[in-house]
């Protein structure tokens, strides 16, 4: 594994850590402090005012018309849909569902993949998704997380299935343009787009948000931390990640966020340490591996030039892949 493809795993994994943490955190500010509207419009306008702000500091690119109308398919994805139907599933249903739904994002991702990118999906690819999903599921069926008198509801469910279906389309249709342009530039754009779309419902949710009133010092550090760390620092690193590694590998590392949810519920008291813990990391982690270590559609080209005698990696050409056209 060279520098650059370390490089993106090390984002995801920071990536997955912070939206681990976050999710018992934004469970705790709902509906107590704010609405799930005001906390999703929270982050398309802090996140659209960091990244133009640190833009200003950095050498300006240029988007062509046809990108931009990706990064508008993008924000509508990554982080309109992805987050408002998160956040909103999250308020309806227990933090062990929404924990459960969000694990189909790489069977999702890597099924996306395969009709759009042509990635080919290998045995030891999808027994890692498999080994993964396992690990998971026994991690959060033996977990004895309350649900804080609160039953799962299936249209919270369903609005975690559809952020799930909304990120794995993101993280496939945008992988072109996250290698032409800097995170910054992406960012930029597609939390302003997302800010703009949806001022109409979320200014007001916010300006009316009790945090503002009488808020906590401990529901203002989760709130800061949804912020800055749940959205500016983990959008700045995901980019970084789909330069260089798959969407599906990135969508693998979804299954890192309710292991760091289970052992922050530990960390609280609202959950016991048992011997599944260890033993589901140890299966996620497996899984990743073996994802990761998977063959891709270059790699298995480059077989096939090989067996062909033409060992130049310069004739190697893989048959283009067509990206979305959105008409801007």
């Amino acid at each position: 594994m060279n520098k650059e493809k370390i490089r993106g795993h090390v984002a995801m994994l920071f990536t997955s850590l912070i939206f681990g943490v976050n999710i018992p955190l934004s469970k705790n500010l709902m509906p107590d402090w704010m609405s799930p509207l005001g906390l999703t419009y929270s982050r398309f306008a802090f996140g659209a005012m960091a990244f133009w702000l640190l833009s200003l500091f950095l050498k300006s690119e240029k988007v062509t018309r046809k990108d931009m109308g990706t990064l508008f398919l993008g924000s509508l994805l990554g982080v309109g849909v992805n987050q408002a139907a998160f956040i909103s599933g999250l308020q309806m249903t227990s933090a062990t569902n929404a924990s459960i739904v969000i694990t189909i994002t790489p069977i999702l991702a890597m099924i996306i993949s395969f009709f759009i990118l042509k990635e080919p999906i290998t045995f030891k690819k999808a027994g890692g998704v498999i080994i993964g999903l396992v690990g998971v599921l026994s991690m959060i069926l033996t977990s004895e997380v309350s649900a804080s008198g609160r039953e799962a509801s299936f249209i919270g469910d369903f609005l975690c299935i559809l952020s799930s279906l909304s990120y794995a389309f993101f993280l496939v249709l945008t992988r072109g343009i996250s290698k032409r342009y800097s995170s910054v530039t992406i960012m930029k754009w597609m939390f302003l787009f997302s800010a703009l779309m949806f001022a109409p419902f979320g200014y007001k949710e916010v300006s009316s948000a009790r945090i503002f009133v009488e808020g906590t010092s401990a529901a203002w550090s989760s709130y800061l931390y949804l912020l800055i760390g749940a959205t500016f620092i983990t959008y700045l690193l995901i980019p970084i990640a789909q330069k260089q590694i798959r969407p599906t590998t990135i969508g693998m590392y979804n299954y890192l966020q309710p292991l760091v949810a289970s052992y922050i519920a530990i960390m609280w008291g609202h959950d016991v340490f048992s011997w599944t813990k260890p033993l589901s990391a140890i299966l996620i982690f497996a899984g990743v591996y073996f994802v990761t270590t998977s063959k891709s559609r270059e790699d298995i080209e480059r077989e096939r030039l090989l067996k062909l005698g033409k060992d130049n990696l310069n004739d190697l050409k893989l048959s283009p892949v067509k990206e979305p056209v959105i008409k801007s």
